[in-house]
């Protein structure tokens, strides 16, 4: 089974967040779990639950602030295995295009 969280880790400060969000998926390394990190959130895949619970409380307690927001959704689709990457792939198919703008920035 491949189990599909979305994990946001916050500290609540003023400055720049960059540094303790660079020790919150640094802590992920220590799990068996495969990851990518995007501006808003980082997507976890897991074979299994505990071990994407385990990450996601590691990269919580990673951060040192005095208050630290975390938001954590799950697709744990039980009927058969799908990636990230798959289902990315899915929508694309779909579009006939790739699932992004082709903005310059």
């Amino acid at each position: 089974m491949t189990v599909i969280g979305f994990l946001s880790v916050a500290p609540v400060i003023e400055d720049s967040m960059a540094d303790e969000i660079a020790n919150a998926v640094d802590a992920l390394e220590e799990f068996d779990v495969d990851y990518e990190t995007t501006p808003m959130g980082t997507t976890i895949e897991a074979d299994d639950i505990g071990e994407l619970f385990g990450a996601a409380q590691a990269a919580h307690e990673a951060v040192d602030a005095d208050r630290v927001s975390t938001v954590l959704k799950i697709d744990d689709k039980r009927t058969r295995e799908t990636s990230a990457r798959e289902k990315v792939d899915s929508v694309e198919a779909e579009l006939g295009r790739p699932a992004r703008s082709e903005r310059d920035d």
